[in-house]
């Protein structure tokens, strides 16, 4: 079979193979035992980060967060909008300065030259322009406007307002539209048309939207004719939440002057807009606009803390990098930032943070639908959980850690060889999944081809044909694994050992026993069942107790249903401390009443009446300071074993297989 490759231009991002999927699950573990939310966990390895299994590190959420308020307060810190708007002032100023000096030249030139008649005309003149240069507004916007009205003697003076109006221009009209910056300086009238004709024609679209009808003109007309003026876009959409950011922003950067400035601007754009026609066609799309995007007028104003000027353009786009940087943080500070990542702009975030950042978030991203597409973990009811495949693999990792800790002890092969009466040779198969080991059962394998298939030769065998040999089984054993959940378990640190030994032993025995029945008990004050595909998410319980004899009654009764030998694994770190009354209800009690163990041993002979075998683990016991389990032994005839949290799930592997080996043939 030949080998076949494929290859892509390197954009920068890393591909997928270094987001190994299984090794991505066994990051997630020790949490997902501990806290028993898989979302949650998922969420503190997004934030934290992690490494992958090539040896990169990917920077977490928290990181990243980090980085985008550093670049927030670079941005506050880079000028000072209200000193531009001074600027503005002061260049106002000079202009009037060059016309009263331009007038007084005038007047001296006039009276030199001796001429009555000049010096009469010029003298009035002079004195009609004085007297409406000393009548001019206070307020910028009335004075501009009042100047553009004026008849200048100096034609530099002229020249400097025409270019001070062409620069408000630009400011103005660019924050509110970026790619028309350049083309306002000098308003080319057909330009100023065309930007007319495109805001009508938007604002046609948004209304006809609303109101459920086709558009006229469409998308790709309008872009068309004037694409040009409003921005690269794909769709309607995506081109209305640009202009929607980038108004967004325009109404930040006056928000972000004092209110006497901005008063100011408001009323010095209104009159630029109406000198080039724009005012009607602005206002209705405006309009418009906010209808569709609420938002646009709730972004409020950012303190700058710059001493430089920052011109009117600078402040909007500082201000719409300052509005996504806030909306990124928002997103990567939720409280499910899994659910969010999606939403996430990376182009946004390499704008304002960089490619690196940019990289690092990708591939957090990806985290999700690496496990995802592995089939995993999947989203119900708004939150992620483990598939069947998702917990079998966790146990299966569970059971290989284990046993690469007892690699050096002699298990041995652990299926049962004596014989018996009433119990046949049995093969057991099923189908075969990615990742198994391909020992194929050939028959069924081959049955299952002739069956889909048809008859007739070639017999062509495709992937769902597959089954494999799972065991060879002489006998049937009956377990019942019973766990302590009291509040101690996880004071002490034997939580989480508990329960990947549970995971490990279920995953042992249904691989490679799975004619063997296995249940779970788990206990404190009271005793309950649960379904072995719920043992990654099973939480100890906030309460006080230790009700041994609920949990032993609990799984007599389950074992009562199967036949084989049956036994019951205990792992408790304490003595009993809780039982139940005549009525079934829970009494607690530290240290155990003569009550509680009284009742807790008339279980134990129950079960030892019953046939059934129970083992003790006791966790951060002495073996004098709690002679009640040894009692359990010697009544019961089990055996009770001492391991610390870390030697729990070799013990009970050890003395399970043990057990095994041990069996003889039911029937």
């Amino acid at each position: 079979m030949s080998a076949r490759y494929g290859y892509r231009r390197f954009d920068g991002t890393g591909g997928a193979d270094d987001l190994d999927a299984e090794a991505l699950l066994d990051a997630l573990t020790d949490d997902l035992l501990e806290n028993g939310d898989l979302s949650d966990a998922l969420n503190r390895l997004l934030r934290q980060g992690l490494r992958t299994p090539d040896g990169q590190d990917i920077e977490g959420l928290r990181d990243l967060i980090e980085r985008a308020r550093q670049r927030r307060q670079e941005l506050l810190e880079r000028g000072d909008p209200d000193g531009q708007f001074a600027a503005f002032k002061e260049r106002l100023d000079a202009i009037e300065a060059t016309e009263r000096q331009a007038l007084e030249d005038l007047a001296r030139e006039a009276a030199s030259s001796g001429d009555e008649r000049r010096i009469q005309v010029t003298d009035d003149a002079v004195a009609e322009r004085t007297v409406a240069l000393d009548l001019l507004p206070d307020r910028f916007a009335d004075r501009i406007d009042a100047m553009r009205s004026y008849e200048f003697i100096s034609s530099d003076a002229r020249e400097q307002l025409e270019q001070l109006l062409g620069e408000l221009r630009e400011q103005i009209v660019g924050s509110y539209f970026e790619s028309m910056r350049g083309a306002l300086a000098e308003p080319d009238p057909e330009q100023m048309r065309r930007l007319r004709e495109g805001m009508d024609a938007l604002s046609r679209m948004l209304e006809q939207r609303e109101r459920g009808e086709d558009l006229d003109p469409t998308f790709e007309e309008f872009m068309a004719q004037y694409g040009d003026l409003f921005g690269p876009a794909d769709s309607l959409d995506e081109l209305l939440e640009n202009l929607a950011k980038r108004f967004a922003a325009a109404q930040a950067m006056l928000d972000s002057l004092s209110s006497e400035q901005r008063a100011e601007l408001e009323r010095l754009a209104q009159s630029l807009f109406e000198d080039m026609d724009l005012n009607f066609s602005m206002s209705r799309f405006l309009s418009n606009l906010r209808r569709a995007f609420p938002e646009i007028d709730g972004s409020g104003g950012y303190r700058f803390q710059g001493d430089q000027p920052m011109s009117l353009n600078e402040t909007a786009d500082t201000a719409q990098q300052l509005g996504e940087l806030e909306r990124l943080e928002g997103l990567l500070s939720s409280e499910n930032p899994a659910a969010m990542l999606p939403e996430i702009d990376i182009e946004a975030v390499k704008r304002n943070l960089g490619e690196d950042a940019a990289r690092h978030l990708d591939r957090l991203g990806r985290l999700v639908q690496e496990l995802s597409d592995a089939g995993l973990i999947e989203r119900r009811g708004g939150k992620m959980e483990l598939t069947a495949h998702g917990v079998r693999r966790l146990g299966a990792r569970a059971l290989s850690d284990l046993f690469d800790r007892l690699r050096n002890g002699a298990l041995g092969d652990h299926t049962a060889t004596k014989t018996g009466f009433g119990h046949d040779r049995e093969e057991v198969s099923r189908p075969w999944e990615s990742g198994d080991p391909f020992h194929l059962h050939l028959s069924r394998t081959v049955h299952n081809a002739v069956a889909r298939g048809g008859g007739g030769l070639p017999v062509r065998l495709e992937p769902q044909d597959f089954e494999i040999v799972e065991h060879e089984a002489l006998v049937r054993s009956a377990t019942v694994l019973a766990i302590d959940l009291s509040m101690s378990m996880p004071m002490r640190d034997n939580f989480v050992p508990a329960k990947k030994m549970a995971i490990a032993l279920t995953t042992l025995i249904r691989t490679k026993f799975p004619r063997d029945y296995l249940g779970v008990v788990v206990f404190s004050e009271i005793a309950r069942e649960v379904k072995v595909e719920e043992l990654p998410t099973v939480m100890w319980d906030y309460i006080y107790g230790t009700n041994l004899q609920h949990a032993l009654a609990l799984s007599r009764k389950m074992l009562s249903r199967e036949h084989g030998t049956r036994q019951i694994l205990v792992v408790t770190d304490g003595e009993p401390t809780a039982h139940l009354d005549d009525i079934g209800e829970p009494h607690f009690h530290y240290p155990p009443t003569n009550e509680t163990l009284r009742r807790t041993m008339a279980e134990v002979v129950r079960c030892t009446r019953a046939g059934i075998t129970i083992n003790t683990f006791a966790l951060d016991l002495e073996r004098t300071q709690f002679p009640f389990v040894e009692q359990i032994a010697q009544v019961n005839g089990g055996r009770t074993f001492y391991p610390s949290n870390d030697e729990l799930g070799g013990y009970v592997l050890t003395d399970f297989l043990k057990h095994r080996r041990r069996l003889r043939p039911t029937g």
